[in-house]
């Protein structure tokens, strides 16, 4: 049972391996918080050790994130808007959850007195959602402060696609979303207060050849954080949507070959193609992770205490709507 400092904010970030959910991570690591670092990819405990020793600072974090399979719920993928994408074949592995001992490794301090700990979890496993958040609270507190990053790109066409990668790509972006706000929420509504924000992608909005199940799931993603929103509004708790563009990620970069976005690739993701429906970036810059993070970091902030039920788009412009 929780008996430590209660000042303390409690602060849950899932896809937190690399990429995007990193970054986030590095903004609360780097304030007085206990950090909780969640992914299936067993990296995020190496991400929660490169947190501690740095501070918060990002430097040593892999810069585009961890790689990794399509299929796995991590941060890396729930960056990456492009023509093109595959799958490798490789399925979630549910084999080690928040249950399981090895899941969650002893926190320790950084510099900045953050506490931060990763824990091994499958987000579409509700009962291994169930157990995280429980040893979360009794060991912590209540959280406080959900960012929900965890997601996956399965590539493929609205004729062509997979129904198995259909089924995968809804559960890890629309199911894990609902089982993992649903229980913030739901702590938070008995508590009065809270912040939760969902990565969700502008691929929601907009459609992309190649991306149908993946706009799709994040669609039902926002959808269904918005009803949420307005339910849990008059309980004291705001949920919010930040919805990147094109961000160099790790999967991005995957999609031109592994390697640093050369100028051709570049200038394909910033022109966009005609061909494709696919529009370009109007700001004329691929997004960093960090430039997600900023955004994610104040809507959880007091500084946005009045904000809720939005969806911010962090994508250079890209969608061309408000």
């Amino acid at each position: 049972m929780f008996n430590g400092d209660s000042r303390r904010r409690i602060v849950v970030v899932t896809g937190a391996a690399g990429g995007i959910g990193a970054a986030i991570a590095a903004r609360f690591a780097a304030e007085e918080r206990v950090v909780s670092l969640w992914d299936l990819d067993p990296a995020v405990h190496d991400t929660a050790a490169a947190l501690t020793a740095t501070g918060g600072a990002t430097a040593d974090l892999g810069g585009t994130g961890t790689a990794h399979a399509v299929g796995r719920v991590n941060a890396a993928t729930d960056d990456a808007i492009a023509t093109h994408g595959g799958d490798t074949g490789a399925a979630p592995d549910s084999s080690r959850s928040a249950a399981d001992p090895r899941a969650a490794r002893p926190e320790s301090a950084g510099a900045t007195g953050a506490s931060v700990h990763g824990v091994t979890v499958d987000l579409t496993d509700a009962d291994a959602v169930r157990a995280a958040f429980d040893r979360l609270t009794d060991e912590h507190g209540r959280v406080e402060v959900l960012v929900h990053a965890a997601g996956v790109l399965v590539g493929g066409t609205a004729l062509d696609l997979d129904v198995d990668d259909w089924t995968r790509c809804l559960t890890v972006n629309a199911t894990a979303t609902v089982l993992v706000t649903q229980r913030a929420a739901t702590d938070m509504a008995a508590a009065g207060r809270g912040s939760i924000v969902v990565v969700s992608s502008n691929a929601a909005a907009a459609p992309r050849v190649g991306m149908a199940a993946y706009g799709a799931a994040k669609a039902a993603a926002t959808a269904f954080t918005r009803s949420l929103a307005l339910q849990v509004a008059p309980l004291g708790v705001r949920v919010n949507l930040v919805s990147p563009g094109s961000t160099d990620t790790t999967m991005l970069r995957g999609m031109f070959g592994g390697t640093p976005l050369d100028e051709a690739a570049e200038s394909a993701l910033l022109d966009g193609d005609p061909a494709a429906y696919r529009l370009g970036i109007p700001l004329r810059r691929i997004a960093a992770p960090d430039d997600i993070a900023s955004a994610v970091h104040f809507l959880a902030s007091d500084g946005a205490r009045h904000i809720t039920m939005h969806d911010l788009r962090v994508d250079g412009g890209a969608t061309l709507d408000m």
